[in-house]
């Protein structure tokens, strides 16, 4: 007698589309991590909270819903990343918060941040708009630019300096970098 297939063996067969749709995924062209089925399930739950007109997109207004996205102080750069992403991409920006991806992958990511203009290079006030962002008021102007100044001279450059990308994996390829999130499904 042959046995039924359990429900959860039915419901994660609901989502094998999903699997063969995403693995690999891709975001602005950088390559990343496969997700497991059950990682897959989990943010396609996510997506589809967060997707409230039902379009198959997230925008920038439906991503500040999320309390602890809205009071990021990146999330303005965050949306510009964002705003109007499908599933596949939600799921290959959410991919460089992952333990499972690689350093190197990170610091794309870093570096996209940055690079607000998105012409492949970062300038020094490119990293003062972020270094402002990330401080608020709680430091000077003269501090920020002090502050940067050093970091780039004690890595080899100028504040004249247009950094690309290897200049990026230079600075921060040695670090232990962390970037690492949950995506709560409620």
């Amino acid at each position: 007698m042959a046995s039924s297939p359990s429900l959860i063996d039915q419901r994660s067969s609901l989502f094998d589309p999903l699997v063969s749709l995403i693995s690999p995924v891709h975001f602005k062209n950088c390559a990343c991590f496969a997700v497991s089925q059950q990682e897959i399930v989990s943010l396609y739950q996510r997506f589809c909270q967060l997707d409230r007109s039902g379009g198959g997109f997230i925008s920038a207004d439906e991503f500040l819903s999320v309390p602890e996205f809205a009071v990021n102080p990146l999330s303005q750069r965050l949306l510009r990343m964002l705003d109007g992403l499908n599933f596949k991409e939600f799921v290959a920006f959410l991919s460089a918060f992952s333990p499972h991806v690689s350093l190197q992958q990170k610091i794309e990511f870093i570096f996209k941040l940055y690079d607000s203009d998105s012409n492949g290079k970062v300038a020094v006030h490119d990293m003062l708009d972020v270094l402002r962002d990330l401080t608020g008021q709680f430091i000077s102007e003269q501090q920020r630019e002090q502050v940067l100044t050093e970091v780039l001279e004690e890595a080899g450059y100028t504040k004249d300096s247009m950094l690309v990308l290897s200049d990026f994996v230079k600075i921060l390829g040695s670090s232990d970098l962390k970037m690492e999130v949950e995506v709560p499904v409620d």
